[in-house]
């Protein structure tokens, strides 16, 4: 289960001023229509920790023991937000509806990842809290769906939760697979391991409908708000918002999964765990499915810069068919 650096491949890039600076190694899996492997890099089965990009997964269990939101409210609850004003004030109303207020929220402090909105927050001399972190909305969600089944609400963190216990059993289906291992992940919910494809092959189920109803609520969700699922400045609002159909969930540690309703997904796996490289790596994933992503190409370019100017960019390798 332990990865091995053999299991990675050169990935992406970045050049400064003209000459190549540093190499980013990664796994790479793309899925054609019928679910079959078209091109991968790397080892496609490496066990990954897909931290958020689970969240999908995660909001489809909670969808099914009964959890009723709203589109943008559901999309929220699949979303790492950036913790701008309209994230946290539905946080909020996703605590309201079931009666609970911001304290009982469990997911650990942070601030927002939206720079304004964090300035503000400093501005008002608001510390750190479990609202403004990124998986709040993650959060508000699972306390909604213990406050529907009578579940108890102080410890719905713990793996043995029936809460967790349900999420635990629907990404056993949803993968085909039983996890590998279950860790604890940076907001306090559990974390759990899984195969890079296997992680691909769970969130294209959702985008093609093979999970019915609470699959095609979190594809609708997520797909009709990608505002709501990051923010202002995020590539995987961005991306969502310009390739039609879409379904894509970033991961801390680079990692990324994307979908379309034809059966066509991506997952990756950046090997060092930096997020430099991972939407340019994605965006030529998809583009070797496809799916045309050249309205995008130059709005979430990435750069190296000196003196505070771009003097150089990161480009994917591997892709060419």
């Amino acid at each position: 289960m332990i990865q091995q650096p053999e299991q990675f491949a050169p990935v992406a890039v970045i050049n400064r001023s003209g000459v190549d600076e540093s190499v980013h190694f990664g796994a790479v899996v793309c899925l054609d229509r019928d679910g079959s492997t078209m091109h991968s890099i790397g080892d496609s089965s490496v066990a990954i920790y897909p931290r958020s990009s689970l969240k999908p997964l995660q909001a489809v269990a909670m969808v099914e023991a009964g959890l009723r939101l709203a589109p943008e409210q559901l999309a929220l609850v699949c979303a790492s937000h950036n913790g701008e004003a309209i994230h946290l004030e539905t946080v909020v109303q996703i605590l309201k509806s079931a009666g609970l207020s911001e304290s009982a929220l469990r997911n650990t402090a942070g601030q927002s990842l939206d720079p304004a909105s964090a300035a503000t927050a400093v501005r008002q001399q608001r510390a750190p809290s479990p609202l403004q972190m990124n998986c709040s909305g993650k959060h508000a969600g699972m306390l909604a769906t213990c406050v529907i089944n009578g579940w108890s609400t102080d410890d719905y963190l713990h793996s043995d939760h029936p809460l967790q216990a349900s999420i635990t059993a629907v990404i056993t289906r949803l993968t085909r697979k039983a996890p590998a291992a279950i860790g604890v992940d940076g907001c306090g919910a559990p974390a759990h391991v899984v195969g890079l494809v296997d992680l691909a092959l769970a969130v294209r189920a959702i985008a093609i409908g093979d999970i019915q109803e609470s699959g095609t609520q979190v594809y609708n969700a997520m797909t009709r708000h990608p505002y709501m699922v990051g923010g202002n400045a995020r590539d995987v609002t961005a991306i969502m918002q310009g390739v039609s159909g879409l379904v894509a969930k970033d991961g801390a540690e680079g990692v990324y999964v994307a979908a379309m309703p034809d059966g066509r997904a991506v997952a990756l796996k950046i090997a060092d765990g930096s997020e430099r490289s991972r939407c340019t790596v994605m965006l030529a994933a998809l583009a070797m499915l496809g799916i045309d992503t050249s309205k995008l190409q130059a709005e979430l370019k990435e750069y190296s810069f000196g003196h505070g100017h771009p003097v150089g960019e990161v480009r994917a390798i591997g892709f060419m068919k």
